[in-house]
């Protein structure tokens, strides 16, 4: 049998989650894949309670402060990154690969902005680079499209990557909160952090989708070319419209790719009540894949937490155990920036939402509908959402799939017609 030393950078919860499944899982793992594991370093910033609240769960004899001391041991055989940040967890990553030791990581954050710099390390000295964890929690998306989906060309990735998010919009849809209030449910639950500007403006899933594409799509995709935008600035009635619509309102992270055009988005977006993404509620995730010969596919489960991420962290340390000298490294066309056989989409082209406040007059209607025609938008329907006054009403309009430039340029005359109060919000819908 191998035996296999690991360290571990970081004891908060994916760490102490992965040394509890090394502990209580370790004879299992053994006598299925044929490998012994032993958790033999911990780093961690200090010996204070206060800072390091989870010390008590490990012999003291195994905790360091010294990152000198895990890297330079011969006898430590992998690296598991799980501190969160980019400093000082870039500057381990890359020095424990300048090493020659196999590194997994849970922190998408810094991998999806230093991927071209790991890689690089790592195929100098031919270590291994693992992130199955960084994306879904315990969801194997990683796996799949490495190892399930090799024979397809994948066209497509959209998800559910966050569940302070999708919390939050089941509240809103389900119970009518308001944001602030579903928000402020989520806090209290440990759903959503102290400061939750991560979650709800969408970069969470910005840094997950940069990952997701680029390996999808045999591309890197840095997170300055994912269009973004949270979740703070939906309300009540966007939520009152979807219903109508047969439409739920979800955070999708959505990656496209079409020849040598690809795009890549994050921000609310409705799709049908029937689609199979409409039905993932509360913390769970999902993502959904199509590839040219599979067609769709699509993984559901918990995108977050301790065990479920920690058992990704196992999942990686044993298939590197395994796999070690076969090193399959993304074969991207570009590295650190975007090559020309790329063409990135900025005109994204998908149906629309459109609310309106407008004034109850003759030749309203005439005059939005001949502006939406001027840059070719075609209205799909028209839906008057609430009671008329006599004096306004809020007119919401459902496009076909149109431009994004197209409806950005109408909805600018729209706003200077003398007939429109408001535009109170745009929401783009996938089919």
């Amino acid at each position: 049998m191998k035996h296999f030393s690991v360290a571990l950078l970081g004891f908060g919860t994916v760490g102490s989650g992965v040394y509890s499944i090394v502990s209580e899982n370790g004879a299992q793992i053994a006598h299925r894949e044929g490998i012994a594991l032993c958790v033999s370093r911990i780093l961690v910033r200090d010996f204070d309670p206060e800072h390091e609240p989870n010390l008590h769960l490990a012999p003291r004899a195994l905790f360091s402060t010294s990152f000198d001391e895990i890297v330079n041991d011969p006898a430590i055989d992998i690296v598991v990154e799980c501190m969160g940040g980019i400093e000082p967890a870039k500057t381990f990553i890359i020095r424990a690969l300048e090493a020659g030791k196999t590194v997994v990581t849970s922190n998408k954050e810094v991998m999806s902005k230093n991927w071209p710099a790991f890689e690089k390390a790592a195929k100098a000295t031919g270590a291994g680079l693992y992130l199955e964890a960084t994306v879904g929690g315990g969801i194997p998306i990683i796996r799949t499209i490495l190892d399930s989906m090799q024979a397809n060309n994948i066209t497509r990735v959209m998800g559910i990557i966050n569940g302070t998010t999708n919390y939050i919009l089941t509240q809103m849809t389900e119970s009518g909160q308001s944001f602030e209030d579903a928000l402020k449910e989520a806090q209290a639950l440990g759903y959503a952090e102290a400061n939750p500007t991560a979650d709800v403006e969408g970069y969470d899933a910005m840094y997950k989708l940069s990952i997701l594409s680029s390996m999808s799509f045999h591309a890197h995709m840095p997170i300055e070319v994912i269009y973004r935008e949270g979740i703070t600035k939906l309300t009540k009635a966007d939520f009152e419209t979807a219903h109508l619509l047969n439409y739920r309102i979800k955070l999708l992270a959505i990656g496209k790719k079409e020849g040598n055009q690809i795009e890549v988005r994050v921000h609310p977006t409705m799709i049908p009540i029937t689609h199979p993404l409409a039905s993932v509620r509360g913390v769970f995730n999902a993502i959904f894949l199509t590839g040219h010969a599979v067609d769709d596919v699509m993984l559901y489960g918990r995108g977050a937490g301790c065990m479920p991420t920690a058992s990704a962290v196992v999942s990686d340390i044993v298939y590197a155990c395994h796999h070690d000298k076969q090193h399959k490294y993304m074969t991207f066309v570009n590295e650190e920036s975007i090559s020309s056989e790329i063409e990135l989409v900025k005109d994204f082209h998908c149906i629309y939402c459109i609310r309106l406040h407008v004034a109850d007059r003759p030749g309203t209607m005439a005059n939005i509908a001949a502006a939406f025609a001027e840059q070719g938008v075609s209205l799909k329907s028209v839906i008057q959402l609430g009671e008329n006054d006599g004096v306004s009403s809020r007119i919401t309009f459902l496009t076909h799939a149109a431009s994004e430039f197209g409806v950005n340029e109408a909805l600018k005359k729209i706003e200077a017609l003398a007939c429109v109060n408001a535009v109170e919000s745009m929401i783009r819908a996938e089919e």
